[in-house]
């Protein structure tokens, strides 16, 4: 088993564990480098628990593609306040945005689609398809309000933790699955959890859903954590709330770094040096 447990985000359903392992122990390595780290990770220290095969539409198996979603597909409540919030963040770090309240002279069938055309025009969406956009709505709506689906994520979380594990390193939604896991097992041997491009700032939305086990609340102290480093570009808009002090008190360590054009990318987090000293702190000696 690995010393560090790495959990993805959305939008990975295409990919797997090995590869995501892969690009993840490199950039965590290069961390390390720019800390002036004397940890050394080998491949078999890090592992990524994969869990965007639950996502993958089935019987596909020539030109496998994302499910053709429009506008149309955006379900009222969750997946559209949602899509709102990153409309509004977007348009306040990148002026190429209109705000929601902006009037323009184009006329739109629907606030969603006003939504979505706005993004598609962000520097952070660049690249990104409609419909890729829609079916990440989908992926968070279903972890957070789908009991069935999150209990298979976190099941697996459970199976890549042993007694040498030491770190917890979560990207997007997975530093609300790497959250959740060490609230839900304060028996666990984690000491320090690295978080990145998290969401888990996001009142109604993300943080009043966190389940943290039995007698737990949104806001508790995850786990037998000595040490929370929290990671945020500005430019990042699913790190929507960039300090998580407020609402998970003053002993998470809040660092903004720069990730360039590519502001939620997970390797660019964790190729900082900020990533490294936190890998570093819940690295210690462990039992042979």
């Amino acid at each position: 088993m690995a010393r560090v447990v790495c959990i993805h985000g959305v939008g990975q359903q295409y990919r797997g564990e090995r590869e995501l392992t892969g690009s993840w122990h490199t950039a965590l390595a290069d961390g390390l480098l720019r800390a002036a780290s004397p940890l050394t990770l080998t491949p078999d220290d890090v592992r990524c628990v994969f869990y965007g095969d639950l996502f993958r539409p089935p019987g596909r198996t020539l030109a496998v593609t994302d499910p053709p979603l429009d506008a149309s597909d955006v379900e009222a409540g969750f997946e559209t306040e949602l899509l709102l919030a990153l409309w509004q963040e977007a348009a306040r770090t990148d002026p190429g945005v209109l705000p929601p309240d902006a009037r323009t002279l184009a006329r739109t069938p629907a606030t969603v689609q006003r939504a979505l055309n706005a993004l598609s025009r962000s520097r952070f969406f660049a690249g990104v398809a409609l419909r890729g956009l829609v079916l990440d709505l989908k992926q968070v709506r279903a972890y957070l309000c789908d009991t069935a689906v999150r209990d298979a994520v976190q099941q697996r979380v459970a199976d890549a933790v042993d007694e040498r594990t030491r770190v917890f390193v979560g990207h997007s939604l997975g530093s609300v699955v790497a959250y959740e896991a060490l609230c839900g097992h304060p028996e666990w041997p984690v000491r320090a959890l690295l978080t990145a491009g998290s969401p888990l700032g996001i009142r109604n939305l993300v943080f009043d859903r966190l389940r943290t086990g039995e007698g737990g609340r949104p806001g508790d102290w995850p786990g037998s954590v000595d040490r929370w480093t929290n990671l945020a570009d500005e430019g990042d808009v699913v790190a929507l709330v960039k300090d998580l002090r407020p609402l998970f008190g003053e002993r998470v360590r809040c660092h903004l770094v720069h990730n360039g054009a590519r502001a939620h990318d997970a390797t660019r987090y964790l190729n900082t040096a900020e990533a490294g000293r936190a890998v570093t702190d819940g690295c210690g000696p462990v039992p042979g």
